[in-house]
């Protein structure tokens, strides 16, 4: 496989001068400075200043978290900032397409839409697998990305390591791998991959293993040349001063976020044992990720039922692969064991 990044990147992309915001135009320095270049209100409050453009000292906490360069990292508005970022830096509309494997995360297909991009899907196999030679053979010269999410949502389980290899050997576009759920998984980051990948991307999200959906952060890795092509039209300050501030106080306090990794996959097992003695439950689907799919009878009607008893759950059923599938996430265990004993008195 020849990859040639270059050729993925639409031209007016490539020839782009992005925007320099005052910040990126000084290098911080310690001591007293007078700042008088980005026409800021001077009265200290506490976020009267323009954010870091770069998020330079979150990078490196991350950086040194994940395993890689900080010069790999860009980090969005939520992940899903990132995500549009790749539509709009390598896709051109009503030309280009992309590949997506369904059941999945939705906004994929949104965010196509939303680009002008052609959609493809391959479904997934009937144990929610990778089917590689369907993938493989729906690939066209107009394909620039397969975007596939693993942990996948809404199924919860991984995709084997050796299928997602077998795309990137393949495949002379982008394969964008959201590890939304990584930190739930018995399976690595495939971030110890980019080495050997240049076209490998990789998002994760602060959202989820780290209890932060209500700061919006999200973390794209790649090589330095793609991460230098979305940082051209990326805006300046995308991520305020409050999230790199709360962001960096919460990964530099790591046991607390292993403890409730633990304890989420604790209560994840506990919780699939529980549904399965339910008399309306036919299927809980293996996950490693923080919530289970679950085939019930009727999915529409346990739904329902569930939200008169306010407990709100996902019902995936409109979903390829996911007919009569509820999807619950894991609470609390005292909110597991409400959900528990809600469900042994509907059956």
């Amino acid at each position: 496989m020849s990859f040639d990044l270059q050729k993925l990147v639409r031209t007016h992309i490539a020839d782009l001068q992005p925007y320099s915001s005052a910040r990126d135009e000084f290098d911080p320095v310690d001591g007293d400075v007078v700042y008088l270049d980005a026409n800021e209100n001077p009265y200290e409050n506490g976020v009267n200043r323009y954010p870091d453009p770069q998020q330079r000292q979150l990078k490196e906490v991350i950086a040194t978290l994940r395993g890689v360069s900080a010069n790999q990292l860009l980090l969005g508005n939520g992940s899903d900032e990132v995500l549009d970022l790749i539509f709009r830096a390598f896709c051109t509309p009503s030309e280009d397409n992309i590949i997506v494997m369904p059941p999945t995360y939705g906004m994929y297909k949104v965010l196509a839409n939303i680009n002008g991009i052609t959609l493809y899907e391959v479904p997934l196999s009937n144990d929610f697998q990778l089917v590689t030679k369907y993938i493989i053979n729906r690939i066209s010269a107009q394909t620039k990305a397969i975007f596939l999410c693993s942990p996948n949502n809404p199924s919860g389980n991984s995709f084997r390591r050796a299928d997602i290899l077998s795309l990137l050997q393949s495949f002379d576009g982008l394969v964008v791998v959201d590890e939304a759920y990584i930190d739930f998984s018995t399976q690595r980051s495939l971030a110890t991959e980019l080495p050997s990948y240049p076209n490998l991307i990789i998002t994760q999200t602060l959202s989820k293993a780290f209890g932060l959906a209500g700061i919006r952060l999200g973390i794209c890795m790649a090589s330095e040349e793609i991460i230098n092509i979305l940082n051209k039209i990326k805006p300046p300050y995308n991520i305020n001063s409050l999230t790199q501030e709360k962001a960096m106080t919460t990964l530099l306090d790591r046991n607390t976020t292993k403890q409730q990794i633990v304890q989420l996959i604790e209560c994840r097992d506990w919780l699939e044992n529980q549904l399965l003695n339910i008399d309306f439950v036919e299927t809980v689907y293996p996950s490693d990720a923080n919530f289970l799919l679950v085939r019930v009878d009727d999915a529409n009607k346990r739904y329902a039922e569930l939200i008169e008893n306010d407990i709100v759950v996902r019902n995936r059923s409109q979903q390829k692969g996911c007919e009569n599938c509820l999807r619950f996430s894991v609470g609390t265990p005292q909110e597991n064991r409400i959900l528990i004993e809600t469900l042994n008195r509907l059956s």
